[in-house]
């Protein structure tokens, strides 16, 4: 019997040492290599309309980065940072109010977007190679005393950047975004749980945001698995107001191939592959963040509904702020609220 007892226990120490390598290795890495890449015609950007910005460019880590820098150059300085799968297109309206106010504009393509380099495979996108190389993009154009205004991805990103680079940024404001976080044993299964459900989705081919079925890991099979990735109808359903067929042309046009398609694909894959990073980041550097932020989210997002209430009750600087929710703005405020998200954005930079 002692014999039985003893297999029976060094099995399942077996099984359990398996289950915890199995776990280990779902993990996201923090290593990555620069890839093959394409690039965008740039006749494929010919008269988008209210996006005619003159491109400017630099290399970081062997990708061409694409940005808008706008306005004087001795203004204060404001960083838009975009998510997936928009562009700095999504701008495109807040761009010239901010440089007539007197700010400086600045805002890049994330690798794999926009007139950004693309790498052409789906695993040189990892959530560490974005923040790595936006990193090193606000180092390259030598970033100072800037206002981070993040949103969607560019949360993800971009928060992760001013964490890396904290005395290039002076304040920051978000809308629609957060860091998904979490710790403990969550920390370590969810990224696997969360690929696991997506696979579960099996091969999604269209798309039902009101649908009983539907879900995030929804919107990541269908990222992943679709046919034809209908950009039209991913944007108009992120926003209130009705988008022309020329704009939502525009959000499509850097991708007019499968090739270009890797970065577009692979992101929502990525949303929970680092959450024990992100708690650590949380409690260690945002818990302890004392320059100012605040919170403009859409009222009309449901995806990002309550995500603010944490930077609001948890970051320091977010004491005191006019944090507010933005009516009429839906998932890709930018578009729906442009005006508003502008005099937001100037009045919290002037009061601080």
């Amino acid at each position: 019997m002692m014999k039985i007892i003893k297999g029976l226990l060094i099995g399942v120490g077996v099984l359990a040492v398996l289950g915890v390598v199995a776990v280990v290795s779902m993990q996201s890495s923090q290593e990555w290599t620069t890839g093959e890449v394409v690039r965008t015609p740039d006749s494929q950007f010919e008269n988008l309309p209210d996006y005619d910005f003159e491109p400017n460019y630099v290399e970081v880590a062997d990708y061409r980065i694409h940005y808008v820098d706008e306005g004087p150059k001795d203004g204060q300085t404001v960083l838009l940072m975009h998510g997936q799968p928009s562009w700095s297109y999504l701008y495109r309206h807040m761009i010239p109010l901010l440089a007539d106010a007197g700010y400086r504009v600045i805002a890049p393509d994330n690798v794999g977007f926009g007139k950004s380099d693309k790498p052409v495979n789906w695993s040189d996108h990892s959530y560490q190679m974005h923040v790595d190389v936006m990193a090193g993009f606000v180092d390259a154009i030598e970033l100072e005393d800037a206002t981070l205004f993040a949103q969607d991805w560019g949360g993800l990103i971009g928060l992760r950047v001013v964490e890396q680079r904290p005395d290039r940024f002076a304040r920051i404001m978000l809308s629609n975004t957060t860091l998904p976080a979490a710790d403990g044993v969550q920390g370590w299964l969810g990224y696997p749980l969360f690929r696991a459900s997506v696979w579960n989705e099996g091969d999604v081919q269209e798309l039902d945001f009101g649908g009983e079925d539907f879900s995030f890991a929804t919107w990541v099979a269908y990222a992943k698995t679709s046919d034809t990735f209908d950009f039209s109808l991913l944007f108009q359903n992120g926003t209130t107001r009705e988008l022309s067929d020329a704009e939502l042309a525009g959000y499509a046009a850097p991708y007019p191939t499968e090739e270009t398609m890797a970065g577009v694909r692979m992101f929502p894959s990525l949303v929970a592959s680092q959450l024990r990073q992100n708690q650590a980041i949380f409690d260690q550097f945002y818990a302890n963040w004392d320059k100012p932020l605040i919170t403009a989210f859409g009222a009309d997002d449901n995806l990002m509904a309550g995500r603010d209430k944490q930077w609001q009750d948890d970051v320091p600087g977010a004491k005191g702020q006019a944090h507010t929710l933005v009516e009429g703005g839906a998932h890709f405020i930018q578009e729906d609220q442009p005006e508003e998200l502008v005099r937001i954005l100037d009045q919290f930079i002037r009061a601080n």
